[in-house]
């Protein structure tokens, strides 16, 4: 069940410091190349920022300028049909919970959202909502999904899949600089700060290739491009379970950013509810 509300495990620091990133131009490179020719097939790269523009603008029609107090538990299931490692998992929740527990920390996680000092200590409040095992990591990018597509200006994607440094993987490591990085503890903490100096970099590297509009889509595109090369090639048992096999070359870097929520031929939304039943949420139109 939803945990009574307890203060995190650590706050941080008023200033936290920036960490340095030690990034492989090379390995930034070779990831924009194989986005920008594999999207080809789609329909080109712009089609994909679309994709992420509909999707943040669901998120902040439901949940900005304070509404997560208001927020219904329809709409709520229909903006975790957008979340990958959500949307099979949280009916269970809901339905033993019951809503109003998981809105009221919705709305704990947004409200003073504008003071990004308290963000790690937010996070933590919210997933110290829920119980404290394996089966509920996702609380987590839940979290970090719901600041992002609410406010994306402010808050980077902060999900496990862009950093985990308990896990020492995430995107953060597909790029880190070194000979021998798949046996390297990359000593950085996944705080907000290592997410917006990633941001940063990578943000200043895509200006550097030649996009100067909407680059806080493209970072996102570009994190969720060079994290799904590493489910083609390593895939392990949990990644499976979340991204079946590929069927383009795509596949991966959209499911990780929720695109593909909604079967758009039959409407019917890939959020998985307690019993198995899976709603129709016709009034949603985001990439297949």
């Amino acid at each position: 069940m939803l945990m009574a509300r307890r203060p995190p495990a650590h706050l941080p620091a008023p200033e936290t410091a920036r960490p340095t990133l030690d990034l492989s131009g090379p390995a930034l490179a070779s990831s924009l190349e194989t986005l920008v020719a594999s999207s080809e097939e789609g329909g080109g790269i712009e089609v994909y920022i679309e994709g992420i523009k509909l999707k943040t603008a669901a998120f902040q029609r439901t949940l900005g300028d304070g509404k997560a107090a208001q927020l219904d538990e329809d709409a709520f299931k229909a903006l975790c049909a957008f979340v990958a490692p959500v949307r099979r998992r949280i009916g269970v929740r809901l339905e033993e919970d019951g809503f109003p527990a998981i809105r009221d920390a919705v709305t704990a996680l947004l409200d003073g959202a504008s003071d990004t000092a308290t963000a790690d200590a937010r996070l933590d409040g919210f997933c110290g909502r829920f119980p404290q095992d394996k089966k509920h990591r996702w609380v987590r990018d839940l979290a970090a999904e719901l600041l992002h597509y609410t406010d994306p200006e402010r808050y980077p994607l902060m999900c496990r899949w862009v950093w985990d440094a308990r896990a020492n993987t995430g995107v953060l490591r597909e790029i880190w600089h070194g000979d021998n990085v798949d046996h390297m503890v990359i000593d950085v903490p996944d705080g907000y700060q290592t997410y917006l100096v990633l941001r940063e970099e990578l943000s200043q590297f895509l200006t550097e290739n030649g996009v100067f509009r909407e680059v806080t889509f493209y970072v996102d595109l570009l994190c969720a491009q060079i994290y799904a090369g590493y489910i083609t090639s390593q895939g392990g048992s949990y990644l499976r379970a979340d991204f079946s096999s590929p069927e383009d070359p795509l596949l991966y870097t959209r499911r990780l950013l929720g695109l593909d929520g909604i079967n758009t031929q039959t409407g019917r939304s890939r959020f998985k509810a307690a019993d198995g039943g899976r709603p129709v949420l016709d009034d949603v139109k985001l990439l297949n």
